[in-house]
Order: structure tokens, then C-alpha cells, then sequence
């Protein structure tokens, strides 16, 4: 097998082919429901086009760092990568939640899945307002996907041996994401009453629900479980895969405010128009006056933010050094999830596959 990061192709390949069999499966099952399904089914299908495949591609290295610890010459089997398709459904469901809750009106570059839907009935001559029927579509749109994923990771472990602690932790996961996407949208209402002291604090609790145990740690574990990880493995994978996925959030904050639309697929300043409540502005706060403090409030939030007050902002976070502070902080994580697999018993081509894996995660533009 190639290396996990040089050469991520076989895995994404794999994933790709188990998540287009999925596909037509669903969409043979799903003919009963008619012509009109189509669109529902057809757009479920393009949420599934594209991406990095970070989840299934960290699911894989967890089974590979322990799978071949215990035998070099393990080879991947079914559970594992409808397993890593599963994970990409789920993914593309909270990505779809996601976009309706911030009022996106983009991803990857093309339109977010309410607005191609928005766009659908307007296309097809329907009465009603189009933009309500496409949010309303995409809600449904999300809940078919994270019922489809549960349908493939429950299809992928029938039988298995370690079929408990897959399900166990699929199951933590959905609920982590779900109350820190929750925390997420309270925090961009509550910070006010809440003490200024407290906004970084609040900021990493939600980065490490909504994101760093799904996007990195929970992913690592299903696959360690798959391959009959023991205790002492799954806590070395754990201690690496969180700061990991906290380091990713915050580069994630940082290309909402800072990245470029041309590479990212998202406008330059998202972040800023949605009001996002993150470490990099409750850092930028802190180092604020009180009159400054309240030019910034005012302004966060606001989805009409020209250009020129997107660069005011970015100009404060530079100043006050919150961005500064936010790259060390990446580097800080870099570093604890580093130590977190010395002396761990795990295969050694994985592990430097993994460390690798957490550089592209962690040092990216996109």
C-alpha cells in the first residue's frame, strides 16, 4: 500500500468507488417514490462529488497503525472502506446543515445544496417561493444523508467482530457534532452575557466538539476498532487525533477570515459576514479596548460587509496579535499530538504516515 499522504490516491479511489455502488443502490431502492424523489436523490448524489476525503482518509490510517502492527501484511476489507464512505456521507450531511445555518451561498466553489435546490424549482416552472422550498429541501436533503450513513456503516459491520465498538463510537460522534454545530450557533447569540474572559475558553470547547473529535480523533478510533485495537492503542490515537483536530479548526478559523476565495471556494471574510464566534476573534477582543471592542461587535455579523470593512477587520486581527497567537497555538497542538505517538505500539510506516497526514491537515490553504 502507498503511503497515507504522498499518495492519498488508492484510498480516495477506493472510497470513491464504494460511495458511487452505495449511490446506485439507493437510488434503485428509492424508485418506488416516484419522479419527484429524483431531485432529492440526485442531490444527495452531488454532495458526494469532491472533498478531501480527510475522515475516511484518518479512519484508514487508524486501522493501518494497528492492523499492521499485528500483521504487516494485513489488507483492507470491506468494513473498512464502507466504513470510510460512511464517514464522507455523514460529512457531506453536516456540510449541508451547515450551509443553511450560515446562510451560505457556496461550497467547493459551486452552489450550496439549498441554493442548487432553490434553483431547481425555479428551473421547473413549481409554484411557492423557491428559496424557502430550497432550505426546507436541503433540511430533509441532510437528514437523507446521515440516514444513509447509517445505513452503510450498519450494512459495513454486520458480523463483525468488533461490530459494539464501532457503533458505540459512530454514535458519540453524531451526537458530538450535533451539539457543537448547536453550541456553535448559541455562541453567536449568547456571547454577550457571557464574561469576555470566557470567549476563547467557549470558542475551543465547540472547535473540539464540532470538529477536532470528528474531523480527526473519531475517525482514527472506528478505524482502530476495526482492526481490534486495545486500550493502550485506541488512548495513543486518541491523545494524537485531538490536538490534531483542534489544530485543524483553528487553521479552518483562520482561512474563514483570511483564505483565499479562488483556493478555498468560499468569499474572502465568510466568517466575518456570519458572525462566526471563534478563538481568533475572541483573542482579537480581548487585546481590544472597550470602544474598539464595540466597533468590532457591530461589525461581525453583518452578511452585507463590503471588501473594504472585511480588510478592516482582518487589519484588527493582525494588530492585536490574535492571529499570532492563533498560529502558535496550531503549532502548540502540532507538537502535543507529536509526543502523543512516541513509544506507541503501532505500526512505524503508519505512524509516520499519520504524521504526515496531520501536516496537510494542519498546514493548508484550503
Amino acid at each position: 500500500m502507498l503511503g497515507v499522504v504522498s499518495s492519498p490516491a488508492p484510498i480516495v479511489e477506493a472510497v470513491a468507488s464504494r460511495l458511487e455502488q452505495f449511490v446506485e443502490r439507493m437510488r434503485t431502492e428509492s424508485t418506488e417514490y416516484g419522479p419527484d424523489a429524483v431531485a432529492l436523490i440526485d442531490a444527495a448524489a452531488d454532495t458526494l462529488v469532491g472533498g478531501k476525503r480527510l475522515r475516511a482518509r484518518f479512519c484508514h490510517a487508524g486501522w493501518q497503525a494497528v492492523a499492521r502492527a499485528a500483521d504487516r501484511h494485513a489488507t483492507e476489507g470491506e468494513a473498512l472502506w464502507n466504513t470510510c464512505a460512511a464517514l464522507e456521507i455523514f460529512q457531506s450531511a453536516a456540510l449541508v446543515h451547515d450551509d443553511i445555518i450560515d446562510n451560505s451561498d457556496t461550497r467547493r466553489g459551486r452552489p450550496a445544496a439549498h441554493r442548487a435546490l432553490e434553483s431547481a424549482h425555479r428551473s421547473a416552472g413549481w409554484s411557492g417561493d423557491a428559496e424557502a422550498f430550497g432550505r426546507a429541501s436541503a433540511v430533509l436533503l441532510g437528514d437523507l444523508l446521515v440516514a444513509w450513513s447509517d445505513d452503510l456503516v450498519e450494512s459495513a459491520i454486520t458480523d463483525h467482530a468488533h461490530a459494539a465498538d464501532v457503533r458505540r463510537e459512530y454514535a458519540r460522534m453524531r451526537r458530538d457534532v450535533t451539539v457543537g454545530q448547536y453550541l456553535d450557533i448559541a455562541e453567536e447569540s449568547a456571547w454577550r452575557v457571557n464574561d469576555d474572559a470566557e470567549h476563547a475558553h467557549r470558542a475551543l470547547r465547540v472547535a473540539s466538539l464540532k470538529s477536532a473529535r470528528y474531523s480527526i480523533e473519531q475517525p482514527l478510533v472506528l478505524g482502530a476498532s476495526l482492526a481490534g485495537a486495545d486500550a493502550s492503542q485506541l488512548t495513543a490515537l486518541r491523545s494524537f487525533g485531538h490536538p490534531v483536530g483542534m489544530a485543524f479548526q483553528l487553521r479552518d478559523d483562520v482561512l474563514g477570515v483570511f483564505g483565499d476565495e479562488s483556493v478555498t471556494g468560499k468569499p474572502a471574510g465568510d466568517d466575518l459576514r456570519e458572525g462566526k464566534r471563534t478563538v481568533l476573534i475572541a483573542l482579537t477582543r480581548e487585546a481590544l479596548d472597550r470602544p474598539a471592542r464595540g466597533v468590532v461587535d457591530e461589525m461581525l455579523g453583518d452578511p452585507e460587509l463590503v471588501p473594504r470593512q472585511v480588510e478592516y477587520l482582518q487589519a484588527t486581527i493582525r494588530d492585536t496579535g490574535a492571529l499570532d497567537r492563533v498560529e502558535s497555538m496550531i503549532a502548540d497542538y502540532a507538537r502535543e499530538a507529536d509526543r502523543a505517538l512516541v513509544g506507541a505500539r503501532l505500526d512505524n510506516a503508519a505512524v509516520s504516515g499519520l504524521r504526515d497526514l496531520a501536516r496537510a491537515a494542519t498546514v493548508r490553504t484550503a
